[in-house]
């Protein structure tokens, strides 16, 4: 027989103040709490450590111990079962109330066998699960967060059962007491520790209770979520390595949700994802944990380490987005639209995802908003809000372990896999926006419908990309093509493409001091390509905003092009810019300058590349 050593610590409810002199009976045995209010207990009887060990063992690896609270005008609470492993200690913290108040637990917690004895299969339960069961919303936060809390429901998402919110270190030490045992080596405790970690990082970052209605994070049933058993003890060696990682969690390259990290025990219980007894062995080969990991989930994971340490808020913005806006919102419907684009073929794709809510958003979000019977407004209110969000993470699947990940705007790394004819995905997307760009350039490329599907026009687009790049021409996007077509793409970034009438037709309003939205950006795009022909220094940032720098540019035009010095936009300057536009977009020596830097930047082995710069010569 072996001994284990037992810690309690007592404490007043809701202060969290030590409380001294309370009598503290582990078994038979009574001692009283000193002035930090903590009391141990040494040498308690339990199964050898090897038990612990042994995934083939059938017997009860641990001791338990009923442990009483009393204290003089306390209430009294009792917790029977806490477990007790060999050369471990348990943690036990005791919150007791006043007399007079209500508790609102149970005056009794018991603490059941523990997971690892009587496995159920851990997995989060799939989009269609959920839907099965009635749920019907959920959305995406603008980014990872460490929560300060979480809010656990003590049974299936829809039982009648009790709320307890605890903080999230609290709930990972919980969740790991309760599923691995203490005994196992420190590098297989961080393995799945980084594990238990994500799995609620990813059900607060999707917000997957709370967006269809629920008052909780995550709810502690295996057949959802993970094992939490409310005020049991848990393990001074699970609590060192939480406080050590539990602002590191795993996501997949390039993307940033946090990974749906599935696990099982992989004894009684089989799964695809990490099995948490075969993390024993890994470690007593020498594995370290990220290597763990990787043996079960892959190559394609990362450690990520946060101080975003927030208290959750809704995802919606708190305001509608329409046209005109400028915003990191307008950017995360944009790329939620085109994931969905792949889906749903009837809705546009938006390109460049630059946070402007110009025409072909609103188009777009019209355009899903008819798919799914919501009013066609253009607007993305609440309503269309939760509505995209829904869709993008049911399409993406991203509470399940083959997730896609959420990546950050255009991917511009290699997909790993060639991107050929028949295929749809938003990798086809950006293939097709890659050579829009630089069909701006040159006529030697066509440029093709932003439609996420891979046909025969998109194919011949590649072929004359290859050819001009001097690759073979085998309509195949391989890393060759798609590493070229993005130094293309990056290289241009920098180059006005010739445009006719780049400011389009008067709006029908002035636009002046003070104003915003997409045709403030026409008329600064406007001004900085005639003031780079005439060689002006002034450079405006295209921000949508008509500020008092871009009044300056106005002043000036108006200026040096005999019109009323008013500041204002209005259809004698607007009409005016027009012409002036379209002389510099004509002007040969302008082009050749241009086309010289694009050859020399881009494909400098071509010295055929020209502009075309012949009015309504070219197709967009």
């Amino acid at each position: 027989m072996a001994y284990g050593t037992l810690r309690v610590h007592v404490t007043v409810a809701s202060s969290a103040l030590p409380l001294e002199g309370a009598s503290v009976t582990a078994g038979n045995i009574t001692k009283i709490t000193n002035e930090n209010g903590i009391v141990l207990f040494e040498n308690i009887e339990a199964p050898d450590a090897s038990l612990s060990l042994d995934p083939s063992n059938t017997q009860l690896p641990y001791s338990v111990l009923d442990i009483e609270v009393r204290k003089e005008n306390y209430q009294t609470i009792t917790v029977r079962n806490a477990q007790i492993f060999a050369d471990q200690v348990a943690l036990l913290n005791m919150d007791l109330l006043p007399e007079g108040r209500n508790y609102a637990q149970n005056e009794e917690d018991i603490v059941p066998v523990h997971h690892l004895v009587n496995p159920s299969r851990y997995s989060c339960a799939s989009f269609d699960e959920i839907n099965e069961n009635g749920l019907q919303q959920q959305w995406v936060l603008n980014y990872p967060i460490i929560p300060k809390t979480v809010t656990v429901h003590l049974g299936r998402p829809t039982a009648s059962a009790s709320n307890v919110t605890v903080s999230f270190r609290d709930y990972v030490k919980n969740v790991a007491s309760s599923e691995i045992y203490p005994t196992w080596p420190r590098e297989s405790l961080k393995a799945n520790i980084y594990c238990q970690i994500s799995l609620v990082m990813n059900r607060v970052y999707t917000e997957w209770y709370r967006s269809r209605g629920y008052s909780f994070d995550i709810t502690n049933s295996t057949a959802f979520d993970q094992y939490y058993v409310h005020n049991r003890n848990i393990f001074e060696s699970i609590s060192e390595v939480v406080d050590e990682i539990f602002n590191t969690y795993i996501r997949k390259y390039q993307t940033i949700n946090p990974y749906y990290a599935e696990y099982c025990d992989g004894r009684q219980v089989w799964c695809n994802g990490l099995k948490q007894w075969g993390t024993v062995d890994l470690a007593n080969k020498g594995y370290n944990a990220f290597e763990i990991l990787k043996y079960y989930y892959g190559d394609n994971i990362e450690l990520v380490t946060t101080n975003r340490i927030e208290g959750v808020s809704g995802s919606f913005p708190g305001y509608s987005l329409k046209n005109g806006m400028r915003s990191d919102a307008v950017a995360t419907i944009q790329m939620q639209l085109n994931r969905i684009a792949v889906n749903y073929p009837s809705i546009p794709v938006i390109y460049p995802v630059d946070g402007i809510f110009g025409a072909q958003t609103a188009a777009s979000v019209r355009a899903f908003q008819r798919q799914f019977s919501l009013t066609a407004d253009g607007i993305v209110g609440s309503a269309t809000w939760y509505k995209i969000s829904y869709i993008y993470v049911a399409v993406k699947r991203l509470a399940e372990l083959t997730s896609e990940g959420v990546e950050a705007g255009l991917n511009f790394e290699y997909p790993g896999t060639p991107v050929r004819q028949g295929d749809r995905s938003v990798e086809v997307q950006e293939i097709q926006f890659f050579l829009n760009k630089i069909a701006l350039f040159t006529s030697s490329v066509p440029s093709v419908k932003i439609d996420s599907s891979f046909g025969a026009s998109t194919k011949a687009a590649v072929i004359a990309f290859q050819r001009l790049a001097g690759l073979t021409p085998d309509g195949i996007v391989g890393p060759a093509t798609w590493n070229t077509l993005v130094e293309a793409y990056e290289d241009t970034l920098a180059i006005q493409p010739p445009q006719q009438d780049l400011l389009g037709e008067y709006p029908g309003t002035a636009v002046r001091y003070g104003d915003r939205g997409q045709n403030v950006i026409r008329i600064q795009s406007a001004l900085n390509s005639i003031n780079e022909s005439n060689g002006t220094l002034m450079t405006l940032t295209v921000d949508g905003i008509f500020g008092s720098r871009t009044e300056e540019a106005v002043f000036a035009f108006q200026r040096n092009n005999g019109l009323a010095v008013d500041g204002i936009v209005g259809p004698a300057t607007w009409n005016r810019m027009n012409q002036v536009l379209s002389t510099v977009f004509n002007n040969p020596i302008l082009a050749s300058a241009l086309n010289s830097r694009l050859r020399e930047v881009i494909y400098d082995s071509y010295t055929d590349l020209m502009w075309d710069t012949t009015v309504n010569s070219k197709t967009y």
